[in-house]
């Protein structure tokens, strides 16, 4: 299989013929529809299947298959799309901070990416793969100011030399995750994906999560409760069985479960 930029528009909804040219306005709308299109979602190491990231098992699962992923999956697809319309992409490694203090140190398991566009001195952050806080838009590669996106404001901020991405949540900044600008290949990201798809330690084998951002609100799927995050306010309830689990996925989440076996075992195991 080789890459089908025309089969991930397709996929992602974007409106019209490729982009000609590639600028900010474009390179925000493909990110806004890939958010919308696929979620975020970690089943296959749950169900104890291992994450493949080479670029055509990406593409069968989140273009074909109508599947998501988590970063990896998501922005190495990205990264490719990106670099055959004519982006200058860099592919980075993150540092995740949710959850943590600042000054933990813990493992490079994220990616992320640095995309140059046309007309545009400094380069845009781009990142449609971290769950709960992926942003559904570009942000300028600069410390300091709120940036707007779709939805939440995010900024850059120093931390120790390092770039640290923070979103606000309610009336509070909090941590997403650091990053410095050195590149990566696709093989650095192997051990990593590995171990997070594979481990009895990794909270992707342990836990169900599903991700996604629509109509100017977010999903969230972790374990058995369904939240819904909206302007307004926040909604949750805890599914009752596997079948309510199957419906929520396939029906907000939009992932083809026909495919999936196991989900009934799986869903015990959250109780």
């Amino acid at each position: 299989m080789t890459l089908s930029v025309d089969r991930y528009l397709s996929r992602i909804g974007y409106p019209g013929a490729a982009p000609a040219t590639p600028t900010r306005d474009a390179l925000d709308t493909i990110v806004a529809h890939h958010t919308d299109a696929i979620p975020f979602e970690n089943l296959d190491p749950f169900l104890g299947t291992p994450v493949r990231i080479d670029l055509d098992s990406i593409q069968a699962k989140l273009v074909e298959r109508k599947r998501g992923g988590y970063c990896f999956e998501h922005n190495l697809l990205l990264a490719a799309v990106l670099t055959a319309l004519g982006y200058d992409v860099t592919r980075l490694a993150a540092r995740v901070l949710w959850g943590k203090s600042p000054d933990v140190t813990s493992m490079r398991t994220h990616m992320l990416l640095l995309v140059r566009v046309a007309g545009d001195d400094t380069p845009r952050v781009v990142d449609v793969g971290f769950g709960g806080m992926t942003m559904s838009g570009s942000i300028a590669l600069t410390r300091g100011d709120a940036q707007a996106t779709p939805l939440e404001p995010f900024r850059l901020v120093d931390l120790d030399g390092d770039y640290a991405l923070q979103g606000l949540v309610g009336d509070e900044w909090r941590w997403i995750y650091r990053f410095d600008l050195h590149p990566e290949q696709p093989i650095d990201y192997e051990p990593v994906n590995w171990y997070l798809s594979t481990s009895p330690d990794s909270h992707f084998v342990t836990g169900l999560m599903a991700a996604r951002v629509t109509e100017g609100r977010r999903l969230a799927l972790a374990g058995t409760r369904f939240t819904v995050h909206a302007p307004e306010g926040s909604t949750r309830r805890e599914l009752a069985n596997a079948d309510e689990l199957r419906e929520v996925l396939a029906g907000e989440f939009g992932i083809d479960v026909a495919g999936l076996d196991g989900l009934d075992d799986a869903f015990a195991r959250l109780g």
